[in-house]
């Protein structure tokens, strides 16, 4: 049987690995979380797959997959959670030190369907904007712990 991931609290970040917008969002998010509340996984990753597909997605690497970041809110307990698009930026802004958290609370006044738009926008052009890799790219060997 294998056994649960374990996240201790933290949220989840699930990203489109062949991005390179998402590995350099990815980059940023990292170099901000000193509080280490942060895990990422790929959404190319088996070990990400049985939670895409509980969550009604399927792998990143069928047409299906997802197309935006997906933040999930204690993974792997009855309380799990998904956020996506807009809602998961603020999520992960809110849980980062300050001036991030002022930020969140500012874009939250911006009504969703607005926030979405200006997601949905940039991903359909994150190809282009940051490029494609073939391979997520290796993180260090202290970052390596953060990663599924």
């Amino acid at each position: 049987m294998k056994e649960p991931l374990q996240f201790g609290g933290r949220m989840l970040v699930v990203f489109d690995g062949q991005c390179g917008l998402c590995n350099g969002a990815v980059r940023w998010l990292l170099r901000r979380d000193l509080h280490d509340r942060l895990r990422f996984a790929a959404s190319e990753s088996p070990k990400v797959a049985g939670l895409l597909v509980r969550r009604g997605f399927t792998p990143q690497n069928t047409l299906s997959g997802p197309d935006t970041i997906l933040v999930v809110c204690a993974p792997g307990s009855s309380e799990e959670s998904i956020l996506a698009r807009s809602d998961a930026v603020l999520a992960l802004l809110r849980e980062l030190p300050r001036p991030w958290p002022g930020l969140a609370a500012v874009l939250g006044w911006i009504p969703r369907p607005l926030r979405d738009l200006g997601y949905r926008i940039v991903a359909r052009w994150r190809y282009r904007i940051g490029g494609q890799v073939q391979n997520c790219p290796l993180p260090s060997s202290e970052q390596h712990g953060r990663f599924l």
